[in-house]
């Protein structure tokens, strides 16, 4: 399971920045300047009603090999198919399936508010959400673009995770990365490639078929 906590328990992480201002109790405190970022994001992430990515995966945890992973990214509104070398998730938007292909099992649950963080749209309700707070730390050139990030810090303190860190395409307002890092030391490094919008995308995208895997063990979670 700690292979897709980078997506939905992708929830939160801490820098120098953060450690370096005063001790922040409440939402309201963002930064105001990465909030004026952020609502332009959105609101071109929301203009899709499509869309499609490559992605790269990075999971790194303390005494243990980095693992890369490579995968596809689709959604329309809630709906989305997650598919990567170790296992595919899958959502219509009230069931989530998981396939874990090295075990040959499929997982069914209902989906939960808060695993709802896949596709940057999503991932970016965390600063509607109230509980982070986030500030603008960087602005650098990072392969020939000019990149902007920010910070989000989980005002929970028993919060698993230690601090969110997006990067955005400056000029494009496009999320580039989404890196959490967790209080034990791990890090998960989800990166978008190129964001195909509005793509054709049919019904069957977002319900995982049988006939996907007829061998796997199917597991009904649902409550």
């Amino acid at each position: 399971m700690k292979k897709i906590l980078a997506f939905f328990t992708m929830t939160a992480l801490f820098t120098m920045s953060f450690a370096q201002t005063p001790q922040y109790t409440d939402a309201s405190q963002s930064d105001p300047a990465a909030k004026k970022l952020l609502d332009k994001v959105q609101a071109k992430y929301k203009s899709y009603k499509t869309m499609k990515a490559d992605f790269t995966l990075t999971i790194e945890i303390p005494e243990e090999p980095k693992e890369v992973q490579k995968g596809k990214f689709m959604q329309e509104g809630e709906k989305y198919r997650l598919e990567a070398e170790a296992q595919t998730m899958v959502s219509d938007g009230e069931t989530l399936w998981l396939h874990m292909k090295n075990s040959e099992e499929v997982q069914i649950n209902d989906v939960e508010e808060d695993e709802d963080m896949l596709s940057p749209s999503s991932f970016l309700k965390f600063y509607e959400s109230e509980e982070f707070v986030y500030v603008l730390i960087n602005e650098f050139p990072e392969n020939g673009v000019v990149v902007q990030q920010i910070e989000f810090k989980p005002l929970d303190e028993d919060s698993e995770y230690h601090k969110v860190r997006l990067t955005l395409n400056k000029k494009t307002n496009e999320v580039i990365r989404i890196k959490a890092f967790s209080k034990d030391g791990a890090r998960f490094s989800f990166e978008l490639g190129k964001v195909i919008a509005n793509p054709t995308l049919p019904a069957s995208t977002f319900k995982f078929q049988k006939s996907e895997c007829p061998t796997c063990h199917y597991e009904d979670l649902r409550m």
